[in-house]
C-alpha cells in the first residue's frame, strides 16, 4: 500500500489571519438605493425616542417597572403571547422575504450594514480611495497616517457612543437620559449599557465588519434552506461572461475567444464581505448589489449590454420560466397574514386589566361569635391602560358577602395591591371547600372585567 503524501504535510502550521477586506466606494442605482434606505433606517433609529403619546414616550421598554409602552398599549409579563406573536411575524416575514428576494434584509436594512457602511465611508473620508488606503497601511507609520487614523477612530467611537446613548433611550425616557449625561449624573449601570453597547457598535461596524456576517450571523447559515430556483438573488451570468480575460475596448471579444467578463476585478473590490461573485452562489453574499453597479459600470464603458451580474434567479440564467406564485412562498404569505391577523385579534380583544387572587396563608378560615366564615385574600390588580381609573370588585355567588374598601383608585401602569374578606353564614355553607367567584371591573365600564375563581374554606 503506497500513501501519496509529502513529509511537509506533516507539520503544522501556524494559523494564519484573514488579510483585511479594502472596500471601494461604488455608486450607482443600488447603492442609492442602500443609501436612502439605511438613512431612512438611520433617521427612524434616532427619532423613534423622542416621539410622544398622551404626554408620555411613545415606545418605552421600562424593563425595571415591567411595562412595556407602546403608544395606547402598556404591555406586562402576563403579556407574554403577544411577544410571542409578534415574533412569529417577524420569522414568517422575513421567510417569506428570503424566498421572493433573497438576503434583500441583509443587503439594505440590516443594522450591521448601514452601520458598516457609514464606517467605511468616514475612512474614505479621510484616508482616501482603496488604493490609498492599501498604500497607507503598507507603509511605515507616519505623522500625516497617525493623524488620519486617529481622527477616524475617534468619530467611529462618537458614532458608537451615540448610537449606544439613542438604543439605551428605548429602555430609560429619552429626556432624562440626555438630561443626565449633560449634568454628568449617570448611575453605574446606566454607564456600564452604554459603554457595553458602544463598543459593540465599534468593534461590529469598524473591526470586524464581514466577519460578522461570515461567522457570527446565523441568518446567512439557514438561508440556503429557503432558497429555490426562482428565488432573486445577485449572480454572475457565467454562460455570457467566460471565458473571462483583459481586453482593449475596440476589440472584438468573440474574436478573441472570450466572454463579456473583462475580468476587471471591480465586482471583488467594492463587496463589503470580500468574496468573489463570479464563483457562484456563496453563503456569505449580502446581496448589497454593490457587484451589479460596478459590473453595470465597466459593461457601459465597453459598450457591453449591462446585467452580466444582475438581481436574478437560477431559472432565469438558465433560460427558463421563472414563477413568482409557487407553493413556498404562498405558504410563508398565508402564515404570515395569519401570524399578523391573530396578533392584531390578540390586541383587539385584550383586556387592559389584569389580576391574582392570593388567600392569606396564616390561617384557611376564621369564626365569629356567630359562626359566621371569613376567609382573607390579597387581590394584585394591575392596570394596563395609559389613565387612572377606578375598579370594583364584586362576587357572583349570592351565599357569599364580599367586604371591600369600595374606591379601588389604580394609578395608569400601576399594580395595587387590595386586601378582601368573603364571609359565609352557617346556614350556607354546604361542603369544606367551596369555590367563589370573583369579578373585577372598570367603573362604569361593566365590559370591561375579567372574572376568576378560588376556593373558600369552613370547618
Amino acid at each position: 500500500m503506497k500513501f501519496d503524501f509529502k513529509a511537509e504535510d506533516l507539520i503544522i502550521k501556524p494559523y494564519k489571519s484573514e488579510s483585511s477586506v479594502y472596500v471601494r466606494q461604488q455608486k450607482g442605482t443600488y447603492q442609492r438605493i442602500r443609501q436612502y434606505t439605511g438613512l431612512i433606517f438611520v433617521l427612524v433609529f434616532i427619532l423613534l425616542p423622542w416621539l410622544t403619546f398622551q404626554g408620555h414616550q411613545a415606545i418605552l421598554l421600562d424593563i425595571g417597572r415591567q411595562q412595556f409602552h407602546f403608544f395606547s398599549q402598556t404591555f406586562f409579563p402576563q403579556d407574554f403571547v403577544i411577544l410571542a406573536g409578534l415574533l412569529l411575524v417577524s420569522c414568517y416575514l422575513l421567510f417569506f422575504l428570503t424566498t421572493w428576494l433573497g438576503r434583500i434584509w441583509c443587503g439594505y436594512t440590516c443594522p450591521q450594514t448601514v452601520w458598516t457602511f457609514s464606517f467605511i465611508w468616514v475612512e474614505e473620508w479621510l484616508e482616501g480611495s482603496r488604493n490609498q488606503r492599501i498604500k497607507r497601511d503598507e507603509q511605515p507609520m507616519t505623522l500625516n497616517t497617525f493623524t488620519r487614523k486617529f481622527t477616524k477612530h475617534l468619530i467611529w467611537c462618537l458614532i458608537a457612543f451615540f448610537t449606544a446613548t439613542t438604543f439605551i433611550s428605548y429602555f430609560l425616557p429619552a429626556h432624562e437620559l440626555y438630561l443626565d449625561l449633560l449634568q454628568w449624573q449617570w448611575d453605574n449601570l446606566t454607564t456600564f449599557w452604554v459603554l457595553f453597547f458602544a463598543v459593540c457598535t465599534y468593534g461590529n461596524a469598524g473591526w470586524l465588519r464581514e466577519k460578522m456576517c461570515i461567522y457570527m450571523c446565523p441568518y446567512s447559515r439557514f438561508q440556503s434552506a429557503m432558497f429555490d430556483k426562482n428565488t432573486l438573488l445577485v449572480a454572475y451570468n457565467k454562460l455570457r461572461g467566460e471565458n473571462r480575460g483583459a481586453r482593449k475596448r475596440k476589440e472584438d471579444p468573440k474574436a478573441l475567444g472570450l466572454g463579456d467578463c473583462v475580468d476587471c476585478n471591480l465586482c471583488v473590490e467594492v463587496c463589503p464581505v470580500g468574496i468573489d461573485i463570479r464563483n457562484g452562489l456563496q453563503y456569505e453574499c449580502i446581496n448589497c448589489g454593490a457587484c451589479v453597479d460596478a459590473c453595470d459600470q465597466t459593461m457601459e464603458k465597453f459598450n457591453y449590454a449591462k446585467g452580466l451580474i444582475s438581481y436574478t434567479s437560477e431559472n432565469a440564467l438558465q433560460g427558463k420560466k421563472v414563477k413568482l406564485l409557487r407553493p413556498k412562498i404562498i405558504g410563508y404569505g398565508v402564515l404570515s397574514l395569519l401570524a399578523m391577523a391573530y396578533m392584531v385579534f390578540t390586541i383587539q380583544v385584550r383586556v387592559p386589566i389584569e389580576f391574582s387572587i392570593l388567600r392569606d396563608r396564616g390561617t384557611l378560615f376564621q369564626l365569629d361569635f356567630k359562626d359566621n366564615v371569613t376567609n382573607s385574600y390579597l387581590l394584585k390588580i394591575t392596570n394596563k391602560s395609559k389613565v387612572d381609573r377606578q375598579f370594583t370588585i364584586n362576587v357572583l355567588e349570592k351565599s357569599v358577602s364580599l367586604s371591600v374598601d369600595d374606591n379601588v383608585q389604580i394609578k395608569a401602569g400601576e399594580i395595587a395591591s387590595v386586601p378582601i374578606k368573603l364571609t359565609m353564614t352557617p346556614d350556607k355553607v354546604r361542603q369544606k371547600i367551596s369555590p367563589v367567584t370573583l369579578s373585577v371591573a372598570v367603573e362604569n365600564m361593566p365590559e370591561v372585567s375579567i372574572i376568576k375563581t378560588t376556593k373558600f374554606f369552613s370547618n
